[in-house]
């Protein structure tokens, strides 16, 4: 078994998965592994990166995919022991003008943000190691889709005390509620994408709670963050920061030094703590 500790970035065969990799490269003391649905796609990325004399790995990962995630999650424990950081990048969003219908577009976007984001965290928060970095990015738009949520939403999901089955009920709730076209009658916003952003940020704000009960002893941090308006596929061209500035808030975090007592739990943006 390996002793070199390990990273593993979801989603970055590009935009700021992608960056996010080749600065983990240049930083990360070990073994950085570059993650892609499809392997075709990944190994093309990985090629790019040797290019530039740097030696990522790669390793096939769906996150909407269970068996996916469970067949990374054997490779690491039996190759590793473990994980050491752990960044959840992968995600979804329709663009702004997409005629799909919003109810589609919900369960869609909550699937693979959400549930998927879930998932991998279920399957690998158990290998954390001692002083392990989790960064779960979400994005800016959970406060501005928080923000247009009802009072009583709201209360719900910045209570320090909501589990994360309660969590996912409500979002499960929200994708209901698209498909009987009553969500915004029920206090919800209508973005799918924020509202997906707020499980994400709120997952993160509970998963930290837990690991301070169960796991206080082995210093690991775990934070959601927003890596700004990045150009990527997803958000064109007229955004405002590159993707290697896009992952200076996701490395910042992922690389905390092992004396570091914080941030935890914290929504991240700029790397400057956010109210939530």
């Amino acid at each position: 078994m390996s002793s070199v500790p390990v990273a593993v970035v979801t989603g970055s065969n590009k935009g700021i998965g992608f960056a996010i990799v080749q600065a983990l490269c240049k930083q990360f003391p070990g073994d950085v592994y570059l993650t892609a649905r499809d392997p075709g796609r990944g190994q093309e990325a990985v090629a790019k990166l040797q290019k530039e004399g740097l030696h990522p790995l790669f390793h096939q990962l769906d996150i909407d995919d269970l068996q996916s995630i469970r067949a990374l999650r054997d490779f690491l424990k039996e190759k590793y022991g473990g994980l050491n950081v752990l960044v959840n990048n992968a995600g979804i969003a329709f663009k702004v003008h997409d005629t799909t219908p919003f109810a589609v577009q919900a369960e869609v976007t909550l699937k693979t943000n959400f549930f998927g984001t879930r998932n991998i965290c279920t399957e690998l928060l158990p290998l954390m190691k001692p002083y392990g970095k989790v960064v779960n990015v979400s994005s800016m738009a959970s406060s501005s889709a928080l923000g247009r949520c009802s009072q009583e939403l709201q209360q719900k999901f910045r209570s320090d005390t909501i589990t994360e089955d309660e969590l996912v009920g409500l979002m499960n709730k929200f994708v209901e509620d698209t498909k009987n076209s009553v969500h915004e009658k029920e206090g919800w916003p209508n973005t799918a994408y924020g509202v997906s952003k707020i499980g994400v940020t709120v997952l993160s704000r509970i998963q930290a709670r837990m690991l301070n009960e169960k796991r206080k002893g082995d210093h690991i941090l775990l934070n959601a963050c927003c890596p700004g308006w990045v150009k990527t596929d997803r958000a064109g061209p007229q955004a405002t920061k590159s993707p290697d500035e896009g992952a200076e808030t996701p490395v910042y975090l992922a690389l905390l030094p092992s004396n570091a007592d914080g941030p935890h739990g914290q929504f991240v943006s700029d790397k400057t703590v956010q109210p939530w």
